[in-house]
């Protein structure tokens, strides 16, 4: 049996946003199609017009968030990330929402931002 040689994995490009704070979050470049599809969805779906921006900006944290460095730590897992942004103050729900909407516009404009 021959053995299978292993591709490198891609991965995407990221860019980085500072808050006032130094804390820094880390989105990826890429978003697959089916990713688009749902954000979409979420988006345009029969929610109350406020819980369908809600969950459209938890997704595209979920899908784009490579990690988030708070007070000095560093959080990479999609779970620690999730319950991190569930959790987090007004002001830094803002910071995320900021930086999303600035991320969307320049790498996915076709985009309607959060």
């Amino acid at each position: 049996m021959g053995r299978r040689s292993r591709q490198p994995r891609l991965s995407a490009p990221t860019s980085e946003y500072r808050d006032a704070d130094d804390n820094v979050l880390v989105l990826r470049g890429a978003l697959k199609p089916g990713a688009r599809r749902e954000y979409a969805q979420v988006l345009a779906g029969g929610l109350d017009q406020e819980d369908a921006w809600q969950r459209a900006s938890e997704l595209l944290f979920e899908r784009l968030a490579a990690s988030w460095t708070i007070a000095g730590l560093e959080l990479t897992g999609q779970k620690e990330l999730l319950g991190r942004y569930r959790m987090a103050s007004a002001a830094e729900r803002q910071f995320v929402r900021d930086s999303l909407r600035e991320h969307v516009a320049d790498h996915f404009p076709e985009l309607q931002a959060p």
